[in-house]
């Protein structure tokens, strides 16, 4: 009779599975709780022991590391030396292995989970079994995932259970064990961090850190300062993806998760200024993102007024000498190279979504004009930088940009012009160079309207709705040039 290992932490479906083997002739051997519900169920099992002839020992600690578990599961059946050696050793063929892993991550998300707790769920056996039969896939079926029983039942019974079958199966075994071991890891590195609190005082948090890559949040070197809050690390991530995505000297200020200003120039001070000046008031308080290194005269800048957080690749000691002064001002080190793979996750309740992050590709050359007015070389500077930083912007988000800086932000309102009104209201000046960027299209010819009766002559939108031609008619009836990317910056 072929022979199968059953020993599982998920039992969902087990019972099944295993009355489904026996009636395909498969002899079953098992451990702990899976041998319990099984037996329960009425269904012939056997103890490892009975393979072993060894007890389990150290409170199960050690139970399937022996060699006729190992020796049954790796023997390579095209070499006849290895199955002398197993009748040599009175040593049977295991032709499946059923295993999933102790519940190590559900266990050290528990905010009171110990270290000892950790500990008892790393499982030993279940790895060094899960590996030797997906090792020995030419030969042994190796299941750990429930969703796959009913396939592998449907396959033995059509004798479709082939190589190039198994070996899928193979795939899934090392992505399971390398997310276990992956996990194992962060937990004992301290990659859980606790905080203080999370967006508010009646919230508990904690930091973990999935990746310690120097071009991420999580991987910043601290320079300076107490330790981040829940909502600065969130504030400082937005403000950190903006600031990667411009190659010349940019600096950007966040708010709230929202950019404040944002300024470009010919140096990191200059672009500096820019940001300050595109919102002096909202910027106090801060987190502010610089994509080059931060000398003493900019230092002094930063120094002038209140920030939370200041990050840029490198601080130069005079740099430091300055900022330090003040005791709590965080000081992050970041690499500011692009991770263009990233992910991003958001809890919900039950689960959580996972998207790529929106790295934006578009050109100059990919977007049309659609007016009768082109826009000049200043309104497609003001407009291309306006596009990276809406973005970056809450939806609904429309925003005000000449070539070196924002002029207005209006960010986060249930309909586009409530955004817009709010960017004009805001703006530090409107002139022939300013243009409005919008994160989605016009439902409707209103927002164009409103742009034109400030001076608006130029407008940056994706383009896509019914009434597309209802808002290029409007800004023909004004002069105003209007480009559509064919892409929208939602961010929710």
């Amino acid at each position: 009779m072929k022979k199968a290992i059953l020993s599982v932490s998920n039992k969902a479906g087990i019972v099944d599975f295993a009355r489904a083997l026996t009636e395909l002739d498969y002899e079953l051997y098992s451990t702990g709780g899976t041998m319990r519900a099984i037996e329960e169920a009425g269904v012939p099992v056997q103890s490892i022991s009975k393979l072993t002839q060894f007890d389990e020992i150290m409170d199960g600690r050690v139970k399937t590391l022996h060699p006729a578990v190992h020796g049954g599961i790796l023997a390579d059946r095209d070499k006849p030396e290895h199955l002398e050696q197993l009748k040599a050793q009175d040593i049977d063929l295991i032709d499946m292995v059923v295993v999933n892993l102790y519940p190590f991550q559900e266990t050290v998300t528990n905010p009171d989970v110990t270290e000892m707790d950790a500990i008892e769920n790393i499982d030993i056996g279940g790895p060094t079994m899960l590996r030797a039969a997906a090792k020995n896939f030419k030969h042994v079926t190796t299941i750990v995932h429930p969703e796959d029983y009913a396939e592998v039942i449907q396959r033995l019974r059509n004798d479709e259970l082939d190589e190039a079958y198994r070996k899928s199966l193979m795939i899934k075994v090392f992505e399971h064990t390398n997310a276990y071991d992956h996990a194992i890891v962060n937990f004992f590195k301290d990659s859980k961090e606790s905080l203080r609190y999370g967006e508010n005082p009646q919230q508990s948090a904690y930091f973990v850190r999935e990746s310690e890559a120097p071009n991420t949040i999580a991987g910043a070197k601290q320079l300076h300062g107490k330790q981040l809050s829940f909502n600065n690390i969130k504030d400082a991530d937005s403000a950190l993806t903006l600031a990667k995505s411009f190659e010349q000297p940019a600096a950007v200020a966040v708010k709230h998760m929202n950019p404040c200003g944002v300024g470009v120039g010919d140096t990191i001070e200059e672009a500096y200024n820019r940001a300050y000046e595109a919102d002096s008031q909202s910027i106090f308080g801060g987190i502010v993102a610089l994509n080059r290194p931060v000398g003493k005269e900019l230092a002094e800048q930063l120094h002038s007024i209140f920030l939370e957080v200041v990050i840029a690749p490198e601080f130069s000691q005079d740099a430091l000498d300055v900022l330090q002064q003040k005791k709590n001002i965080r000081l992050l080190e970041i690499d500011m190279s692009v991770n263009d793979d990233e992910e991003e996750f958001v809890s919900v309740s039950g689960g959580y979504l996972v998207q790529e992050k929106d790295h934006s590709t578009i050109t100059r050359e990919d977007m049309k004009v659609v007016t009768d007015a082109e826009p000049t070389e200043a309104q497609w500077d003001a407009m291309l930088l306006g596009w990276k930083v809406v973005a970056a912007v809450k939806s609904n988000a429309v925003i005000l940009s000449n070539p070196q800086q924002t002029v207005g932000i209006g960010a986060g309102q249930m309909n586009r012009v409530g955004s817009a009104e709010i960017a004009i209201e805001r703006a530090i000046g409107i002139d022939d160079n300013v243009a409005m960027i919008s994160d989605g299209f016009f439902p409707m010819d209103d927002t164009v309207e409103l742009a034109a009766k400030h001076g608006i002559k130029a407008i940056i939108q994706p383009g896509g709705s019914i009434k597309d031609q209802d808002s290029i008619d409007m800004a023909n009836k004004h002069g105003i040039a209007m480009v559509t990317t064919g892409e929208r910056h939602f961010k929710h």
